[in-house]
């Protein structure tokens, strides 16, 4: 195995610790560089504080030589290095950096007590002491016994270390019995083998240890189980019951889903576009400002999710800086309100899901399969959205049954080509029943809706289906970078530059549910008008009132709690995207059977 291969590099003994509490979290945070602080992790950092204030480097054991170009010395004949009095304390190191080729680890002790040849390792938890037989889990024991082979490979004696759990302020020794040392070898040949391999561990099933992990919202432990027992499910029915006995088999295999992530997220887009204004930073702030005025707004940046910067706005050289560190993109739009670039830090740092994603790009059977799954539940969203709320009439049944037959065909459709027609005539059915959703509050004639239209759309309700469009492919743009995918390289929509091709897979069945929803609350509820649009017999163009009316009606929509109809728990629109082009990645990887969209009843 090459020097530079995963395997050969030196293990951190604090993802040692990861790994005997989860081998899923260990490839997240180890193999993929992944991190989300929550509350645990914070309050962590603080109990650290201390310790990691200062480095020192750790004296030299007696009996070891000063250099490494010296050979060392028995102990008898080494030198006093560090003369002390009989009752001089102990000599304290604090984040002490140690590591060995020998056993393939590095660490940064939080402390180390030692006294002439022998050493005591002390690590700081967070947390109480355990109400167990040990007072301690055996992570914990596991980072302190590394730490402990580590002294002794530095020359020192290495009998116990010490946990002191700044919860309860107390320490716990841990004597480095022969069990745990046998133990502590084998997890870290076993840790040292998983950070090589590129495929997903099973997560923990029905575990205490995931409601407290700050990684739930990625691993989705129970979510995973659910769709894998849904497949078990699905193969031995054999066809013999109805999709929702299925349903029904799959959720009970997979008992109650624990949804570990909050419903909505606290921090939320930032729309900037008002022409000629600036985007700076000042004191964990992003500041907007004019020539006018120097702080037109403010939003912090810890409330902040992504800048959206709509047509003639700059923005400083310190804030890309800052809202790349913060892993804050920066999404900019047209004054037409083209979505054309994205600023974005590195991100997730792995290749594997991009790999996975290029592989399935070249199997044009899987390209397929993926294709009719969003097609059809991109018509199944469309026909609930007339369904619930077009007035019922001989004109939307006859719809409503051209659809259903539409759907039906899609099984059968061989080639993307056909199937891009099969798309075509659901939307002229969706699409010659939209102007009966609308119900504006002026009954001003020029909401009259004929078609979809566009490049450049031609009526209020086709710009504002344009520009929620435009909207929701950069949510979904963003949803797919955060997971390390590649936006422009897609399944059903090909890759064409300039083009966020699998964004605009992700989005399909979202277009009806969110977009589609959005523009109707926008007009029947009298948040926009007919005046907040110039007109004329080419182009439709949005006023400034328009885009922010919309934009709040659009927001609102994201913001709105559904029941997702595979989990059964109630989360935002917002947090749905997110969560679907994180299940397209575990798709993609092999981690879950089979990738299925959001459909509404």
């Amino acid at each position: 195995m090459s020097e530079q291969s995963p395997a050969s590099s030196l293990l951190p003994v604090r993802m040692l610790n990861e790994f005997a509490y989860c081998p899923r979290l260990f490839h997240f945070m180890h193999v993929e560089g992944r991190f989300v602080d929550n509350h645990y992790t914070v309050e962590g950092r603080t109990a650290h504080r201390r310790v990691d204030a200062l480095d020192h480097v750790l004296p030299s054991a007696p009996g070891q030589a000063e250099t490494n170009d010296k050979p060392a010395l028995a102990v008898s004949e080494a030198p006093n290095l560090f003369p002390r009095a009989e009752d001089e304390p102990p000599t304290i190191s604090r984040s002490v950096p140690l590591g060995s080729e020998a056993l393939g680890i590095t660490a940064k002790l939080d402390l180390v007590s030692s006294d002439g040849d022998e050493a005591i390792p002390v690590e700081t938890k967070r947390g109480r002491v355990p109400d167990n037989a040990e007072r301690s889990w055996e992570p914990e024991r596991v980072q302190l016994m590394a730490q402990g082979l580590l002294l002794r490979e530095a020359g020192y004696r290495c009998d116990h270390g010490m946990l002191y759990f700044a919860g309860s302020r107390t320490r716990v020794t841990i004597p480095f019995t022969p069990e745990l040392e046998a133990r502590t070898r084998e997890l870290i040949e076993q840790a040292r083998a998983a950070q090589s391999r590129n495929d997903l561990p099973d997560p923990l099933e029905d575990s205490p240890k995931c409601a407290g992990c700050s990684l739930n919202a990625i691993c989705l432990p129970d979510e995973t189980l659910a769709l894998k027992y849904r497949q078990v499910a699905e193969q031995q029915t054999d066809g013999r019951e109805s999709a929702d006995e299925v349903e029904s088999s799959a959720v009970e295999g997979a008992k109650e889903l624990r949804r570990l992530y909050p419903v909505r997220d606290d921090a939320t887009p930032l729309y900037v576009q008002e022409h000629g204004v600036r985007i700076g930073t000042s004191r964990g702030s992003i500041v907007i400002s004019n020539k006018e005025n120097p702080k037109l707004a403010a939003a912090k940046l810890q409330n902040t999710s992504q800048v959206v910067a709509c047509g003639n706005v700059s923005i400083t050289a310190q804030a890309i800086q800052i809202l790349a560190e913060s892993s804050i993109p920066i999404v900019h739009l047209s004054a037409s309100h083209w979505f054309y670039a994205v600023t974005f830090g590195f991100g997730l740092r792995n290749a594997f899901d991009r790999a996975a994603q290029f592989k399935i790009a070249d199997d044009p059977a899987r390209c397929l399969s993926f294709a009719r799954q969003i097609v059809r539940d991109k018509a199944a969203n469309q026909r609930t959205l007339i369904r619930r709320n077009a007035p019922s009439s001989l004109n939307l049944d006859r719809a409503i049954a051209d659809i259903d037959e539409l759907i039906g065909k899609i099984g059968a459709i061989d080639s993307i080509e056909s199937l891009l027609g099969i798309e075509g005539n659901l939307a002229s059915r969706y699409f010659g029943q939209f102007s009966t959703l609308l119900k504006p509050r002026d009954f001003d004639a020029t909401w009259d809706f004929q078609k979809r239209n566009r490049r450049p759309p031609t009526d209020p309700v086709n710009a504002m289906l344009s520009f929620g469009y435009a909207l929701l492919a950069k949510e979904c743009t963003i949803a797919l970078m955060t997971e390390g995918l590649d936006p422009w390289w897609g399944f059903y929509h090909r890759p064409r530059h300039g083009r966020p091709a699998l964004a605009l897979d992700l989005m399909e069945p979202f277009r009806p549910a969110i977009v589609d929803s959005s523009v109707i609350s926008a007009i029947n509820t009298g948040m926009v008008a007919a005046a907040d649009f110039s007109t004329s017999s080419s182009a439709c163009i949005m006023q400034p009132t328009a885009r922010k009316a919309f934009i709040r009606a659009y927001e609102a929509r994201l913001d709105q709690l559904i029941t997702h109809p595979v989990f059964d728990y109630k989360c935002s629109w917002r947090v749905v995207i997110r969560l679907q082009a994180r299940l397209l990645a575990r798709w993609l990887r092999g981690d879950i059977p089979n990738y299925t969209s959001v459909t509404t009843r």
